[in-house]
């Protein structure tokens, strides 16, 4: 009995090697490899740089709880405490005032927003995101101090940062939104919740953690703005928590104060207030990674 013999099936043009297709890899692997690189180097040249050079003034316990009233540029010592309360004062009140209109804002483009006025909404946050901080500052002098006489002070300052958060917050919390799946609102209209309800009770919590890197990234670039700091709210060299009256410290005037001045003493400050901004917008982040955690639609 003869036995039939199964000739192997051909091969696929997929299962052939191809030398080809294995160099672009290797080279694409390779380029995107370098572009990490590229982009870290400066990264970490510039923490380095900060770290090593303002770590020695953090240590000093001075620094957490001083001013730098009567401290001279040839002095050595004073604190950033003034400094650190007013940019956390400026930032709480900049974020009152910008998360809820930017979260608003982003809420009626996604869930509502129709027609030319929804247009006109998206095309003032897009105009609003390329807006220098130099520009918002000086719209916010002429409005406030020119046209209704009032002082320069803080809560200015705050104004001012408000229009450069506000398109921050719109435009991140806009883009969570639309992640959100259609078949959670669909579900929850076949319950019969009403629209409103359906965006506070399942949208939102479902969007919470992206809203709040917005929130955060936001936070971020006013925290160290300088422009509407310059021009609205001088700086000071003693404390005042009082937005209203009197002009108030922050770190980005402090740093840019200290810059000016070609001694060791001031050199040391200006490289520490440099380092305890970014301590203050790393510890802001970390922050909005632990409350995003213990808020999920999950739980």
């Amino acid at each position: 009995m003869t036995q039939d013999t199964v000739s192997p099936a051909p091969a696929s043009p997929i299962d052939k090697p191809n030398t080809m297709r294995a160099v672009k890899d290797k080279l694409a692997t390779v380029a995107v490899y370098t572009a990490f690189l590229i982009a870290v180097i400066p990264l970490v040249w510039i923490l380095y740089t900060v770290i090593s050079k303002g770590a020695g003034a953090l240590l000093n316990p001075e620094w957490w709880t001083n001013s730098q009233r009567g401290i001279t540029a040839r002095t050595v010592g004073g604190g950033a405490y003034h400094a650190i309360i007013g940019t956390l004062i400026q930032a709480a009140i900049t974020a009152v005032i910008a998360v809820p209109i930017g979260v608003f804002t982003a809420i009626y483009l996604v869930e509502y927003g129709r027609g030319k006025l929804a247009r006109a909404v998206s095309f003032m946050v897009d105009i609003l995101t390329g807006v220098p901080s130099i520009v918002a500052a000086l719209f916010i002098y002429t409005l406030w101090v020119t046209t209704f006489g009032f002082e320069r002070v803080a809560f200015a300052v705050c104004l001012a940062l408000v229009l450069l958060m506000i398109p921050v917050v719109v435009r991140s919390t806009e883009e969570m939104l639309k992640l959100v799946p259609n078949e959670l609102r669909e579900a929850s209209y076949a319950l019969g919740v009403p629209k409103w309800k359906t965006i506070m009770k399942v949208v939102l919590p479902t969007a919470f953690s992206g809203i709040v890197t917005g929130v955060l990234l936001g936070l971020a670039r006013v925290m160290g703005e300088t422009a509407p700091l310059l021009i609205l709210g001088p700086p000071s060299k003693a404390i005042n928590m009082n937005p209203f009256e009197g002009f108030m410290a922050a770190l980005p005037t402090m740093i840019n104060g200290e810059r000016d001045q070609v001694v060791q003493a001031a050199y040391d400050r200006y490289w520490g207030a440099a380092l305890t901004l970014i301590i203050l917008v790393m510890a802001l982040n970390i922050a909005g990674r632990l409350i995003s955690r213990f808020n999920k639609v999950s739980r």
